[in-house]
């Protein structure tokens, strides 16, 4: 493949991202670690062979059975809510730990966030780490809005790049489905 075939594969993708959906996803990883984002938006997705994301996976399917049939799974504009108790408007978020709590924070706010743009207003989210016993209440502030806005250009601007953001080389990495991608030298 020739470079001027990359580079027409990659305007391509380029013009694909400025309408991409974001999701919750996007904007957790966003927080945690751009390289994981990059590599994420970009088709690497590692997190098939995670057991920690296999357990957690476990934790959400078997902590509160009876979920599915109190609250529905919503699905809107590339987001993936699991369990939105729309009576009440209380979007329900299942997290195994809360080491990367602000990232999940981030994530319920973005889905709330989401729910207005379609004219839901005075929706509230529910972080809960079932394994600890914890909930987090969680809310969006007009200052959140503008700090979304600002994390979907960035989240963009690091899709669309060219080259993938370097290791951050923090604590949490070792723990990261995509660890032995970036710290394994052959």
């Amino acid at each position: 493949m020739n470079r001027t075939t990359v580079r027409s594969q990659k305007n391509f993708v380029s013009a694909k991202n400025k309408d991409m959906n974001i999701s919750g996803t996007h904007l957790n990883y966003y927080q945690i670690c751009h390289r994981k984002l990059w590599l994420f938006s970009n088709g690497i997705q590692m997190e098939h062979t995670s057991d920690l994301v296999y357990e957690g996976k476990l934790i959400h399917e078997t902590t509160y059975p009876q979920r599915s049939e109190r609250y529905e799974e919503l699905e809107i504009d590339g987001c993936k809510i699991d369990f939105y108790d729309a009576k009440n408007k209380i979007i329900h978020e299942i997290k195994k730990s809360n080491k990367v709590e602000k990232a999940h924070e981030w994530q319920v706010k973005y889905y709330i966030y989401i729910l207005e743009q379609n004219g839901i207003d005075g929706v509230t989210g529910i972080l809960e780490y079932p394994t600890l016993r914890q909930t987090e209440k969680v809310l969006l502030t007009d200052d959140d809005r503008k700090t979304i806005e600002k994390m979907k250009v960035d989240i963009e601007q690091i899709v669309d790049s060219e080259t993938c953001p370097p290791t951050i080389g923090a604590k949490i990495c070792k723990n990261c489905s995509y660890y032995e991608f970036c710290y394994v030298e052959e």
